[in-house]
């Protein structure tokens, strides 16, 4: 566990996505991939309320309902970390003071508790003051109904705007980041990290298998996999894709491991990174994830992979 800086919220080493729930796993697969999860040392879930808006019959607040009903049925609201956003949800998709308060409310019906541990602003609204939404979250937090925020899909020119102002006007103060981040994306180290690293700011990366890519289930002229994600890892199917996935190969057997479980590891052990996120459709999934809470790469391995 670490304590996220800023906060009084402590978190395991991997963060479970929760994009999944009601669109690639159901009510009754969900509920096994949360209990393994826990089962297995983990503690901090993370949803949306837009999840999943996108899947066929889809409305968006499928993931929140059933984390919610996990929730209720195994009675262990207090021993886990729930992070939500807010700002995609159709017909709520900006971050102005009205839509963040009747989103919150929504979010929390649909958990069925009275509080968000973590608050994100799912993406920056260019339109809307920044000293609004933060003003609005600072209602939340005031009310008990928000512990901390956090900020998602943000640069770190707005991200430092957002942290100045909150410093200047006394409102609320992001205390973590949720970036697009992997072994094949790496924008983040350019921006915002260098915001974090100065702000004390905690990384928790999305997309943290590249789409499923570095689980090494895609290869070049390997067999079609079945899944909707699977157009998103083509684009990585190329020489580095072929050079990282190699890589992967050779430190997980080192570690008698998966390959999925070293990319989170090196992920993990990225500067301000606290927790990558990953989810998991079935319990079998998750179990690679898990493993890379435990496994310690070397200083050649981690540098190896962040070389390609």
């Amino acid at each position: 566990m670490a304590l996220i800086p800023g906060s009084d919220l402590d978190v395991s080493g991997l963060c479970l996505g929760g994009n999944v729930f009601g669109w690639t796993a159901d009510r009754e697969a969900s509920f096994a991939v949360l209990d393994a999860y826990v089962a297995g040392g983990g503690n901090f879930v993370d949803t949306a309320d837009s999840y999943s808006a996108w899947a066929p019959g889809g409305d968006g607040g499928e993931s929140e309902t059933i984390i919610g009903e996990w929730m209720a049925a195994r009675g262990n609201r207090d021993d886990v970390v729930i992070a939500t956003k807010v700002g995609k949800f159709p017909g709520l998709d900006n971050l102005r003071p009205e839509t963040i308060r009747r989103a919150a409310d929504d979010s929390l019906r649909r958990l069925g508790t009275y509080h968000i541990d973590l608050y994100y602003a799912h993406a920056d609204d260019p339109d809307t003051p920044l000293a609004e939404t933060l003003g609005a979250f600072g209602e939340l937090v005031a009310a008990g109904k928000v512990r901390h925020i956090a900020a998602s899909n943000y640069s770190g020119a707005r991200l430092a705007e957002a942290l100045a102002l909150a410093d200047r006007e006394g409102l609320p103060r992001f205390v973590a980041v949720q970036p697009h981040y992997n072994l094949m994306e790496r924008d983040y180290e350019t921006d915002p990290r260098p915001v974090c690293e100065r702000e004390g700011l905690a990384c928790f990366p999305y997309y943290g298998l590249a789409r499923g890519f570095l689980t090494g289930k895609y290869r070049p002229g390997g067999a079609a996999v079945d899944s909707p994600r699977a157009p998103g890892a083509v684009p990585y199917l190329d020489a580095r894709g072929e050079r990282m996935l190699a890589a992967l190969d050779e430190i997980a057997a080192a570690h008698d491991t998966q390959p999925a479980a070293v990319a989170l590891a090196w992920l993990r052990e990225q500067p301000t990174v606290l927790a990558p996120i990953a989810s998991a459709r079935d319990a079998s999934q998750l179990v690679p994830l898990l493993a890379s809470m435990q496994l310690t790469l070397t200083p050649d391995e981690l540098s190896r992979l962040t070389a390609i």
